[in-house]
């Protein structure tokens, strides 16, 4: 909508005319729009992918096309540009008008890409669409469906990162697939406030207990395991507590 107020070579649809009007968005949507905006964009300092790439260590982030941005751009604080070692991968999802129609997307083909790469790089930030983008077609059998599928990459993923004493956080930002019925038995086809699962799966996993945390926690938590420090400007903190040795005789 706001191209079409905008730009003068718009050709989303027939515009008939151009409106000239005094155009102002909430937030900057574009950086090459010359609209005036209410709220300048935050600049943040200090985020993961920057102190990974200070650290002179590699990083992927890979996804198919409806979560691409989530760990490229949003990932990275609303930065377009990649850090320095920081490498993308783009799986295209499939062409379906809704994704009940096709529950298992990509995440096959985003499986198979990861695994030819995984020895290459010390962090890695992956996002498997399906849970929550068949999560809102609102299809209990297609949301199965798309679990799944989702458990069928983990198992072939997490054998390998082992195998390369690697670890892993498993965890997402919201709920949708598991309440996918209202109470009156009506389609839920929106994200819930469910608290969401935090594991680790590592070698060493049975050492380490998971507190329950915020957002905020997963970027220190991941700085932990990468062994760098975090910096004063991330409010959270590592959220895998060592456990105690028992004592000889209990």
């Amino acid at each position: 909508m706001s191209q079409a107020f905008l730009l003068k070579d718009f050709d989303g649809f027939d515009r008939e005319v151009w409106p000239q009007v005094e155009f102002v968005t909430l937030t900057q949507y574009d950086v090459t729009y010359s609209s005036p905006f209410i709220f300048a964009p935050e600049e943040l300092a200090d985020i993961l992918g920057e102190i990974v790439s200070a650290a002179g260590k590699r990083q992927l982030r890979i996804a198919e096309t409806e979560k691409y941005a989530h760990v490229t751009y949003f990932f990275n604080g609303g930065i377009e540009k990649p850090f320095p070692g920081e490498d993308r991968k783009l799986i295209p999802s499939p062409k379906v008008a809704t994704y009940d129609l096709k529950p298992e997307m990509s995440a096959s083909e985003v499986t198979e890409e990861l695994l030819g790469g995984m020895a290459n790089y010390d962090l890695i930030i992956l996002n498997f669409a399906n849970p929550d983008m068949v999560g809102h077609t609102g299809v209990v059998e297609a949301g199965i469906k798309a679990v799944e599928t989702v458990d069928k990459c983990m198992a072939r993923i997490i054998p390998k990162l082992l195998e390369l004493d690697g670890k892993a956080i498993v965890t997402a930002d919201h709920g949708n697939c598991e309440q996918m019925r209202n109470a009156d038995g009506s389609p839920n086809t929106a994200h819930t406030t469910n608290l969401v699962h935090f594991t680790y799966v590592a070698n060493d996993a049975a050492r380490f207990r998971c507190e329950d945390g915020i957002l905020a926690d997963v970027a220190p938590t991941l700085l932990f395991l990468l062994g760098l420090p975090q910096p004063k400007a991330m409010t959270g903190h590592n959220l895998l507590v060592p456990i105690s040795q028992r004592t000889e005789g209990n």
